[in-house]
């Protein structure tokens, strides 16, 4: 394949299915009062993912197949909300295989996709798994909570509900990622919220790791991690 053939992720915006599966899998997911997994989600995943990668010193088409499956992650939301990793994945499959891309590429962005789910048990199997977890765990804000009353709200909603500003580092030189969180203690309290997310930050702190860095959890200027 020559470079000029090469999919990236303008190739995949232009896809004319890929926005109208994510946008309908956010819509249906709604229905059951889950957060909002919408296009600015996919934007900002794709984007942290590709600056991890990036920044840590990865090649720049490594980077951008992380930019591809971040933007990706959530597609199989259109099938269901549990296991929407799996379903995802397949889903991309077929859509990359048409668009004639390369199969070691397509097996890369499959494996983070299928690999980013802590209920399903995701790990990192490659590096661009690893960079999509650490950017999609660090998508916390009051913003994408749904529901208006507070009585209706389940653990996830409370702590991103909390969350006021979110910020995830990558310091190359110390080999640092951190994820730097203001909350709303009236909400949910510092140590609530490492309760209630006790498992998304373990594969936080596993993706850093798989990485070669350390991961922090700062909560209100608060170490967790």
């Amino acid at each position: 394949m020559q470079p000029a053939d090469l999919i990236t992720l303008k190739t995949i915006r232009k896809n004319p299915l890929v926005e109208r599966y994510m946008n309908q899998g956010n819509t249906f997911i709604g229905h059951i009062g889950a957060i909002e997994h919408d296009q600015r989600h996919a934007e900002l995943v794709s984007f942290l993912s590709y600056d991890i990668l990036n920044t840590l010193g990865h090649s720049r088409r490594e980077a951008e197949l992380a930019s591809m499956a971040g933007y990706l992650h959530d597609i199989g939301n259109v099938v269901n909300r549990y296991g929407h990793g799996m379903s995802g994945a397949i889903m991309v499959f077929d859509m990359l295989v048409s668009m004639n891309m390369d199969p070691e590429e397509i097996a890369v962005i499959l494996g983070a996709i299928g690999n980013h789910e802590e209920r399903a048990n995701g790990h990192s199997v490659n590096p661009i798994a690893a960079a999509v977890i650490l950017a999609d765990k660090s998508d916390l804000h009051q913003s994408r909570v749904r529901k208006t009353e507070l009585e209706s709200f389940t653990p996830r909603d409370r702590v991103n509900f909390a969350v006021k500003e979110s910020a995830l580092m990558v310091n190359p030189d110390k080999q640092i990622i951190t994820l730097q969180l203001k909350i709303d203690t009236q909400y949910c309290s510092v140590v609530e919220y490492f309760e209630i997310f006790l498992t998304k930050m373990v594969m936080c702190k596993r993706a850093a790791e798989y990485l070669n860095c350390q991961f922090e959890l700062l909560i209100n200027d608060v170490k967790l991690l």
